[in-house]
């Protein structure tokens, strides 16, 4: 370690990292932080983390590296820590870069949810996953929907995805679909926000999570952390919701850090049960019972459908699915597949032959990929090389499957069916019923105390407060 502070190197993906820095080092001067990496999305390296948000210790602000010259950072910076931040992992993936590290002579530091939780003001309802493409949006609407039906006004905080201008995008309220384009936010800030906005609710997002936290509790009876990649929440849960996704049962004790929101959350909830493989819900259900045996199991279905079933039927169709559920997600098929299934179409093709520009560069990534196209569009030739891969496409139909409608950034020539897919409630006990218990308990009674959660790895109980 160095002689007076210890200097720390933040490994990210422009979300985790930045919150960890605001929360925990930022004002700490036993620690001299040096900088960021980043990985995981394309082209967020090379900007720095602005003076405006590093705070004085850091007039200069912070620069923002690539990962993969890790080893030259840290020897040059003469880092001591280098603190793993971001999400979505295997644990391979976290134990390859923990060697990377530690063969560099220096310490590799997890963080723990406890020193980097913000405490509301307001009821939390947090909803997490164990992978990304769970689920975590659509059980987030629902929590929302069913907070509304109690007469209460539920405001979202969205997991970060800063992928521009750190400055502007530090506090970002979404209200109307004019703040989408003021913020000029990208494909998958469309994917998670337009539907909030459909349905009334209003979104915050950035960087800055306690400014961000602060003014979302001016505006709501309960807050919903809906949150990104299978990412701890930023903020202290009175409900801890996690969702399970049978399509992928095991990775609830496999990746980083999905198997800490599966220990800790109060709710595990298993979606998809309707198109679930066959023994795949009693795996889950086994994990469960062995490291939360507490947590109240709810099973609910993903119902995937579509405004224009006509364009579908007997039609050779190319699917557009969400970009990150099919690249760090590992998913090969998505809910366009579940879709076209359902709605009788004639073939479903592979895309690969027509891909252009930086499309191709993503399948040739992801050669998990099955036959469909990630609607991935983080800067402007990437969206034109999306709309070029889809016109291209030898088909008589396309089935739009991202969470939000994508001809209102792309021009599809061809004849579209846009699919939705919400959580149904199943079989008892049903996730309403929480929500109505929780509302019952918690937000009626306005407890100031937030509720433990239900396992603890020693046994001990958990006060959710934060340690000094």
């Amino acid at each position: 370690m160095s002689a007076n502070k210890e200097r720390v190197l933040i490994l990210g993906a422009a979300g985790r990292d930045f919150h960890n820095f605001n929360t925990y080092y930022r004002k700490d001067e036993r620690y001299v932080v040096v900088g960021f990496t980043a990985t995981q999305i394309p082209k967020i390296e090379g900007r720095t983390y602005p003076p405006s948000l590093s705070g004085p210790l850091y007039p200069k602000g912070l620069p923002i590296w690539r990962e993969e010259d890790l080893e030259d950072i840290v020897k040059r910076e003469k880092v001591d820590t280098c603190v793993m931040a971001y999400s979505d992992l295997s644990y391979d993936w976290v134990m390859q870069r923990s060697a990377r590290v530690l063969a560099c002579g220096c310490d590799f530091k997890l963080m723990g949810w406890e020193n980097t939780m913000v405490k509301s003001t307001k009821p939390v309802v947090a909803v997490t996953a164990i992978r990304t493409g769970c689920g975590k949006s659509q059980t987030s609407r629902y929590v929302a929907e069913q907070l509304k039906k109690n007469g209460l006004k539920p405001v979202v905080c969205r997991h970060p995805m800063p992928y521009g201008n750190l400055v502007a995008q530090a506090v970002q309220r979404f209200g109307t679909y004019d703040d989408l384009v003021k913020h000029n936010v990208t494909i998958e800030e469309r994917e998670e926000y337009e539907q909030h906005i459909d349905a009334g609710t209003v979104v915050f997002a950035g960087v800055d999570y306690e400014r961000i936290l602060r003014e979302a509790e001016k505006e709501a009876d309960v807050v919903i952390w809906d949150g990104g990649n299978n990412d701890t929440p930023f903020f202290r849960p009175d409900l801890w919701i996690v969702v399970a996704d049978p399509h992928r049962a095991g990775h609830e004790l496999k990746y980083y850090p999905g198997d800490v929101n599966f220990r800790c959350a109060n709710i595990i909830e298993i979606n998809k049960a309707n198109t679930a493989p066959a023994g795949s819900i009693d795996k889950i259900l086994a994990n469960a019972k062995m490291v939360n045996p507490k947590a109240k199991i709810i099973i609910t279905n993903s119902e995937v459908t579509v405004d224009t079933p006509d364009v579908i039927k007997g039609k050779k169709c190319v699917c557009v699915d969400d970009g990150p559920t099919l690249t760090h997600g590992e998913m090969a098929y998505g809910a366009g597949q579940v879709a076209a299934e359902k709605y009788g179409a004639k073939e479903i093709i592979d895309p690969r032959p027509f891909a252009k520009g930086s499309i191709k560069g993503v399948f040739e990534k992801f050669p998990h990929i099955g036959k469909l196209i990630p609607a991935m569009g983080y800067w402007d030739e990437q969206i034109k090389d999306l709309e070029d891969t889809i016109n291209a496409c030898d088909v008589e139909a396309v089935i739009i499957a991202t969470p939000m409608d994508l001809r209102r950034v792309v021009k599809i020539t061809k004849p579209c069916a846009v699919a939705s897919y919400s959580v149904v409630d199943r079989e008892a006990p049903f996730l309403s019923a929480e929500i109505k218990e929780f509302i019952s308990k918690t937000v009626k009674k306005q407890q100031s105390a937030t509720v433990c959660h239900p396992v603890c790895l020693n046994e001990l109980s958990c006060s959710f407060e934060k340690k000094k």
